[in-house]
């Protein structure tokens, strides 16, 4: 969702022949990423390192090694990264080893929590690139504060707003499951380890969601691991048992996007999420204690509950009763991003 807008830019300006698209393959299952591809008309990788699965040293290093052979090989005049996953910190490293330079799309944003990997992997990041793109005004205190210079700090907005905008239309013409009717159903996601590798937390989780579901359907769209994670702590087959609630299989980009456009509410770990509900003008309910993303709890629909049953119940509850209303999103979230990007990378700033 990030790389696709800049990829168009670069395609637009006559550029698309000058970009390397590499593919780490650290998100290795079809669904979660091979659909992204088709969905965003975004070409096959020039490169796909097939890194897969593994823990984050395991990960980072054979990205590391691989990287650095397509960098010797291809003698890059920029690596762009964006996000902030273990190959976002890997191809840094790499590139930045052999001297060449470095542009972080996303970067700034801080939730504070050293216990996230990719709170380590965002800081080591934007220490050491060259450029640092920002998707709003508080990510850019951020970087100022820790001392960044400010020529390399470029305040650009926000390219999965740029995807969003760009797509959906299309993903809510797409048909909605049998017995769902628009705004009258929840979405749970469910990923980050500090949720589900704990039992207790799991089912605090699992226990308020049961209890939404009572009151609206429940579409929850299962990562692997958290299915592997309910499954081990036997909560599986309570939550499958719930009349109220579906869960099915990861989403492409378009079905996620078309299913949560239409939702009353969204019940989420995810970073990205809280963004696109806030451009959206949906309620999010983020089962967490902290956010890299503060802007969408002051400009949007985002509210942080931490991750205790009654406090996710208690925003719910707020959630149903919520009356949408047009949302002035964050300042530069205006589809525009990857432009804006692209021209400063050809040397040509767009304000």
């Amino acid at each position: 969702m990030k790389v696709a807008p800049i990829l168009n830019a670069f395609e637009r300006i006559g550029r698309g022949s000058d970009v390397l698209l590499v593919h780490t393959g650290q998100h290795y299952d079809h669904k979660m990423s091979g659909s992204f591809f088709r969905d965003l008309g975004i070409r096959e990788p020039d490169i796909n390192l097939g890194i897969g699965s593994g823990t984050h040293s395991q990960q980072t290093g054979r990205t590391m090694i691989a990287f650095e052979e397509v960098c010797l090989k291809e003698k890059p005049e920029w690596v762009l990264v964006v996000g902030d996953v273990n190959s976002t910190l890997a191809c840094t490293l790499a590139a930045k080893k052999l001297g060449i330079q470095v542009a972080h799309v996303e970067a700034g944003l801080r939730s504070g929590d050293m216990s996230m990997p990719e709170e380590i992997n965002r800081l080591c990041t934007d220490a050491i690139a060259d450029l640092l793109f920002t998707t709003d005004t508080l990510a850019g205190e951020n970087l100022r504060r820790e001392g960044v210079a400010p020529e390399r700090i470029h305040f650009v907005g926000n390219t999965m707003i740029d995807t969003l905008l760009r797509h959906v239309a299309q993903a809510r013409s797409l048909p909605l499951s049998e017995g769902l009717e628009e705004g009258r159903y929840a979405v749970v996601t469910l990923h980050r380890p500090a949720n589900v590798d704990h039992p207790g937390i799991l089912s605090d989780i699992v226990g308020a969601v049961t209890e939404v579901s009572l009151r609206i359907p429940v579409v929850f769209p299962a990562h692997p691991r958290t299915l592997g994670r309910l499954t081990e702590f036997g909560l599986r087959s309570g939550l499958e048992g719930q009349p109220g609630i579906r869960i099915v299989e990861p989403l492409g980009y378009l079905a996620f996007l078309g299913l949560m456009a239409r939702s009353r509410m969204i019940l989420t770990d995810s970073g990205g999420i809280q963004e696109e509900t806030t451009v959206l003008g949906i309620p999010c309910i983020t089962m967490r204690e902290n956010t890299e993303r503060p802007i969408t709890c002051t400009i949007g629909t985002n509210v942080l509950v931490g991750r205790s049953a009654p406090a996710i119940l208690a925003a719910a509850s707020r959630a149903l009763e919520f009356n949408r209303t047009a949302y002035a999103p964050p300042e530069k979230w205006d589809g525009r991003a990857a432009e804006r990007i692209v021209a400063i990378l050809a040397g040509n700033p767009l304000v």
